[in-house]
C-alpha cells in the first residue's frame, strides 16, 4: 500500500504519508515543540508540513536556520522539489552572500533557509525583521544551546515575533537532563515529541543498519614511539598530583588535565605564585596527550602532521610548543616518522573494508569520519591508489595551524560530487555528521570511536537513510579508544531517559487530539481520505492485542482462598490504635485485669 500525502501548499505524490510524521505535525501546531526522531525518519518531512500549514494558515513567512551551508543547500533543494504554489519561492542565505545583496532578499520570499549567524547578524543590524515571520525551524535543535547561533536567533524570534511557533528538530538532544531543559528554554518549548526506532509505527519506514565493532592491534612499532612520550606525561601529571594540581584518579586523560588547568588558574587567583609553573607543565602535557593519541589511536601520518602543524602553526611561539618541539625525544620520533610509512593498523583496516565493498558493488557510496583533518589527509593518501576508489576530503572551514579549510562554496562542490559519484569516498571530519542525506551512501566507517552520544548518533545517520546500511567502528585495543566507545554506548542509553524527565516537566496547554490535520489528506490506491483517519487505522493496526488468561487445566486443583473473618477487618479511618473503637466492656475488662495485677504486685 503506497499512501501519499496531499495538501494545498504541497506537490502531490511527492511526500509519503506516515502516521507517526502526521502525530508531529499535529503536535507541532499546537505549540512551539521539540521533535525527537531517529535519523532518516524523516524529520525534514514533519518541518514541510508545518511550514506548509502555517503558510496557509496566515500572511507571514517561514524561516528555517541549518547549521551548516551544505545543509542550507540540501533543505533548499527540497524545498523547491515539494511546495507547489508558485508565489512562494524558497531561497537560501548564507554568509556566502554578501551583506549588501542580502538586505533587499530577505523580502523576496515566504520560505527562507539560512545558517543562524546570517540571520542573528542581519536582525542585529536592523535589516531582517522577524515580525512577520509565522514559525521558526530550527534544525539540529540540539545546538540551540549557550551562545550559539541557533540560541541567540531564538532569543530574537521570541522577543520580535507578533506571535511565535517553533519547531526544534534533532536526532540527538543530548544525555544530560540539563543541557536537554537549557534547550526547551532557549527554544520556550511545550512539548517534546519523541519517537524511538524500536516504536512499531518507525521500524517499517527505517532501513536495516548493522554496527560492528572491528578491533585492531597497535603495532609494537608505534607503542615503542609512543613509550617515552607516555612516561614524560606521567611524570608530569605526578608531580601535579603531589601539588594538588591533578586529582584525577586513573591514567592521564584530557578531562583530568582539564580540570587541573582550571585548579591552576583557580590557585593563581588565589595569590600562589607556583601554579604558574603547574599551568605551564600541564599545558604541556596536553600537548603530549595528543601527541600520544595520534600515534596510538590514528597513525604515524597523523602524528607527523601534527608536529609539522605544531611547527608553522598559530602556536609555533609559544613556550609549550617550543619546549616540545626543542626536546631530544621529540626530535628523535620527528626523524624516524620521516623515515616510516604508515604502519597503523586502521588505515590497512579502512583500505581493506573499501576494497571488499567497492568489489562487492562497484556503485556504493562509502563515508570515513575522523576526528582530525591529518587523519583525513593520511586516509586520502592511502586510499587514492585503490583501484575503483575516488577519495574526496571534505573538512570545515577554518584555517588550522597550517591548514586550510574549505570555503562554503567548495562544500557544496565536494557535496555534489559524492552525490553524482564523481567520487564515492568522503572522508570527512565532524563537518560532514550532521543533516546530509546522501541516498546511495551505504558504508560509514569510524576511524575512532567519539566519546559524544551526539556525534555518535549523527555519524551513524549518515547511512541507512534510503537502503540498509552497515556501520563499522574501529577501536585500537588498550588505548582511549576503549572508553570512548563505552562512553557513547553509555550516554545513548541515557538520552532518551534524559528527555523523559524533562518531558514530564513540560506545562502543556490543553490540545484535541489530531485535531491541526484538517487540512491534510492521504491518498490510498485513487481513493482520500482524511488524515485523522488515517492516523488512527495505523494505530489501530499497531494496538497491541490483549490476551485471555489462560486457565489452569485441572480447576479442582486449585486451592480455594482463605476466607478472612470480617472481625479481622481494620475499621474505615482507622490509621493506628489511637483510633481503634474501644466499646466499654473492653475498657471495663482492661481496667478489671490492670487491678488484679497491681493487688497481686503487692
Amino acid at each position: 500500500m503506497s499512501a501519499r500525502l496531499q495538501h494545498d501548499g504541497l506537490r502531490d505524490e511527492v511526500i509519503e504519508a506516515r502516521a507517526y510524521q502526521l502525530e508531529a505535525v499535529d503536535v507541532a501546531l499546537s505549540g512551539s515543540t521539540l521533535l525527537v526522531l531517529p535519523t532518516a525518519a524523516g524529520k525534514t518531512a514533519v518541518a514541510w508540513m508545518v511550514m506548509a500549514e502555517m503558510l496557509r494558515r496566515s500572511d507571514g513567512w517561514a524561516l528555517m536556520i541549518a547549521p551548516t551551508v551544505a545543509l542550507v543547500k540540501q533543505h533548499l533543494d527540497d524545498l523547491q522539489s515539494v511546495f507547489k504554489d508558485e508565489s512562494i519561492e524558497p531561497i537560501a542565505m548564507s554568509g556566502a552572500i554578501p551583506a549588501s545583496k542580502r538586505e533587499g532578499m530577505w523580502q523576496k520570499s515566504r520560505l527562507i533557509v539560512s545558517t543562524p549567524q546570517v540571520v542573528r547578524n542581519d536582525v542585529m543590524k536592523g535589516e531582517l525583521d522577524l515580525n512577520g515571520c509565522c514559525v521558526l525551524v530550527v534544525d539540529e535543535a540540539h545546538h540551540a544551546t549557550g551562545e550559539r547561533g541557533e540560541a541567540q536567533v531564538a532569543d530574537l524570534y521570541l522577543r520580535l515575533a507578533a506571535d511565535p511557533l517553533i519547531l526544534g528538530m534533532t536526532a540527538s538532544p543530548g544525555s544530560k537532563t540539563e543541557k536537554v531543559e537549557e534547550i526547551c528554554q532557549r527554544l520556550a518549548v511545550e512539548r517534546i515529541h519523541m519517537r524511538s526506532s524500536s516504536d512499531d509505527m518507525l521500524t517499517e519506514h527505517l532501513a536495516n543498519l548493522d554496527i560492528e565493532e572491528l578491533r585492531v592491534k597497535v603495532p609494537n612499532e608505534i607503542r615503542e614511539l609512543a613509550e617515552p612520550f607516555v612516561r614524560w606525561q606521567e611524570s608530569i601529571v605526578d608531580r601535579e598530583r603531589r601539588l594538588g594540581r591533578y586529582v584525577l584518579p586513573g591514567p592521564a586523560s584530557h578531562s583530568g588535565l582539564a580540570n587541573a588547568m582550571e585548579r591552576s588558574n583557580a590557585a593563581i587567583r588565589r595569590g600562589q605564585s607556583d601554579a604558574y609553573g603547574s599551568m605551564s607543565r600541564i599545558g604541556l602535557a596536553m600537548s603530549l596527550h595528543h601527541l600520544i593519541n595520534h600515534l596510538l589511536c590514528q597513525g604515524t601520518a597523523a602524528a607527523r602532521e601534527f608536529l609539522d602543524r605544531k611547527e608553522s602553526g598559530a602556536d609555533s611561539e609559544k613556550k609549550n610548543t617550543r619546549n616540545l618541539l626543542r626536546d631530544p625525544r621529540v626530535r628523535d620520533l620527528r626523524a624516524s616518522l620521516a623515515e616510516i610509512g604508515e604502519i597503523h593498523s586502521k588505515v590497512g583496516a579502512v583500505r581493506r573494508l573499501v576494497r571488499e565493498r567497492l568489489r562487492r558493488d562497484s556503485e556504493s557510496r562509502i563515508i570515513v569520519f575522523a576526528t582530525f583533518r591529518d587523519s583525513v589527509t593520511a586516509l586520502d593518501t592511502a586510499l587514492e591508489n585503490l583501484e575503483g576508489a575516488k577519495p574526496i576530503q571534505f573538512i570545515g572551514q577554518s584555517k588550522r595551524g597550517s591548514g586550510k579549510g574549505l570555503t562554503p562554496k567548495q562544500q557544496v562542490e565536494r557535496i555534489e560530487s559524492f552525490r553524482s559519484g564523481e567520487g564515492n569516498i568522503l572522508i570527512a571530519t565532524s563537518v560532514g555528521e550532521e543533516g546530509l542525506d546522501i541516498p546511495s551512501a551505504d558504508l560509514v566507517i569510524f576511524y575512532e570511536p567519539v566519546p559524544s552520544e551526539i556525534r555518535n548518533i549523527q555519524r551513524r545517520g549518515r547511512t541507512g537513510r534510503h537502503r540498509d546500511g552497515d556501520v563499522v567502528v574501529l577501536i585500537a585495543e588498550d588505548t582511549r579508544d576503549e572508553g570512548a566507545r563505552a562512553a557513547a554506548l553509555r550516554r545513548e542509553e541515557n538520552m532518551y531517559r534524559a528527555v523523559g524527565r524533562v518531558r514530564r516537566k513540560l506545562a502543556r496547554s490543553g490540545h484535541l487530539d489530531l485535531s491541526n490535520l484538517s487540512q491534510f489528506r492521504v491518498e490510498i490506491e485513487g481513493e482520500l481520505t482524511p488524515a485523522a483517519e488515517f492516523v488512527r487505522s495505523i494505530r489501530e493496526t499497531h494496538r497491541p492485542e490483549l490476551s485471555e488468561q489462560q486457565q489452569p487445566e485441572n480447576t479442582e486443583a486449585v486451592a480455594e482462598p482463605r476466607k478472612i473473618p470480617p472481625s479481622t477487618f481494620r475499621p474505615r479511618g482507622q490509621t493506628g490504635l489511637e483510633n481503634f473503637p474501644a466499646h466499654h466492656e473492653d475498657i471495663e475488662l482492661r481496667g478489671s485485669v490492670t487491678d488484679n495485677s497491681d493487688t497481686s504486685s503487692e
